[in-house]
């Protein structure tokens, strides 16, 4: 019966998409069902194939050998941190960022990144029929996150017409950055975290396709480059001063990347502490009022449906629809902390549970992004384009919430 629900909710996720779309007379739905079976292909060769599975394992095992160099270094410099039983959160989810984002960093100088991320995209548009910057932005934004992947898109968005912008702005909410997957994969489990991220990436294709479909003509479907004719003055700009200012020397380089390395930590850190506080706070505010009252309860009374048709049973769905409240309001790190000490234990979590919401949790849609990508389009593209953006806001909520669930609900199909 489960099952049964959890296929229905995939069609509800959908049909929520349509019932919101800004025009549905135009939903390219060929493209729609290429990407959407494409998709399934990929959940059930992850989750049922031996080599499928054993793929993936190949690849978390890869990322636990970096965790385990990165390890080192902290040994080296904090000995004390890493002696203490069990290991915090910072010390086992975060330090090994200062290694990974300069690793990532360092294929993105070397030109292998960027020269993955454009044959990907190219394969993905011409498999799924989407246009080739949308389907390159995909790509690129799982491996270097939302606002890094605007930022390097700078001279094609501010060509794109406002609609088109809006897509990505969409799209911007469901990314994960590759380099912060060693992160994750510390709390839960890594070959879903791993499974999570093509799914993310067809799913932001498809919910973005329906909510905001527009028609690319053959002229408009190019990828910008710097060094193309420029038709604005802040393009010409962007050429000019990249022109000018060269290839910076590799340690120069390296030493920003590992400053930045340095931040974000700081910056997720100092996230978690003052979104788990102010979550208590509110709990206490809450509880004043009525002691049966608090933030979760709220949250999974709202979320209860979303989390049912997941396949998931009423008592579990209750639960888990306190942890997608909680993920939406603060972030992804917040939820994988409370559930990490019990994700393994099958008294706790019965394998459906620990697919879905590890693969839930697996991306970047929350209200915080909201503020990040905003403020990442307002840098770039004119006032007009960015209001059309700030008045979309919901629309960019809705889109990461659905593309979480619609990833959530098709790992779950094949995993009981």
């Amino acid at each position: 019966m489960y099952l049964l629900i959890n296929i229905l909710g995939i069609l509800a996720f959908l049909a929520v998409a349509v019932l919101f779309s800004k025009d549905r007379k135009h939903i390219d739905w060929k493209s729609i069902g290429i990407v959407l079976v494409l998709n399934l292909v990929i959940a059930l060769c992850l989750t049922k194939f031996a080599w499928g599975r054993d793929a993936i394992k190949a690849l978390a095992n890869g990322f636990t050998v970096l965790i385990q160099a990165a390890d080192e270094g902290i040994s080296f410099a904090l000995p004390s941190w890493m002696n203490a039983k069990p290991l915090d959160f910072v010390t086992s989810a975060l330090l090994p960022i200062l290694l990974i984002v300069p690793l990532f960093d360092i294929m993105t100088y070397i030109g292998f990144l960027p020269w993955l991320i454009k044959w990907i995209g190219k394969g993905l548009a011409y498999i799924t029929g989407q246009p080739k910057f949308e389907s390159f932005f995909s790509v690129e934004m799982m491996f270097l996150g939302n606002t890094e992947a605007l930022a390097v898109s700078t001279l094609q968005l501010k060509r794109m017409r406002g609609e088109r912008d809006l897509t990505i702005a969409m799209m911007s909410m469901s990314c994960v950055t590759a380099s912060i997957l060693a992160s994750y994969m510390q709390m839960i489990p890594g070959e879903y975290v791993l499974t999570a991220v093509p799914l993310n990436i067809l799913n932001a294709v498809i919910i973005s396709g329906i909510l905001n479909p527009i028609k690319v003509t053959p002229d408009e479907d190019t990828i910008a480059k710097v060094g193309d004719d420029t038709k604005n003055e802040d393009a010409k700009a962007e050429v000019d001063k990249s022109k000018e200012n060269g290839r910076e020397p590799f340690f120069s380089f390296l030493g920003d990347s590992i400053l930045k390395a340095g931040k974000l930590i700081l910056i997720i850190t100092a996230n978690v502490i003052a979104f788990v506080a102010l979550a208590g706070l509110i709990d206490k505010i809450l509880g004043a009022i009525n002691p049966n009252l608090s933030l979760e309860h709220i949250l999974g009374v709202c979320m209860f449906p979303f989390a049912w048709l997941l396949g998931q049973d009423p008592s579990n769905a209750f639960q888990f629809a306190q942890y997608m409240g909680t993920k939406l309001v603060t972030n992804e790190f917040v939820v994988m902390g409370r559930v990490s000490p019990h994700i393994n234990n099958p008294h706790f979590f019965n394998p459906h549970y620990r697919a879905e919401i590890s693969v839930f949790l697996t991306s970047f849609a929350n209200l915080g992004t909201v503020g990040m990508i905003v403020g990442a389009f307002k840098g770039i593209v004119d006032k007009s384009k960015n209001d059309l953006i700030s008045k979309n806001v919901g629309y960019m909520v809705l889109s990461g919430i659905l593309v979480s669930l619609m990833s959530a609900g098709i790992v779950g199909l094949f995993v009981w």
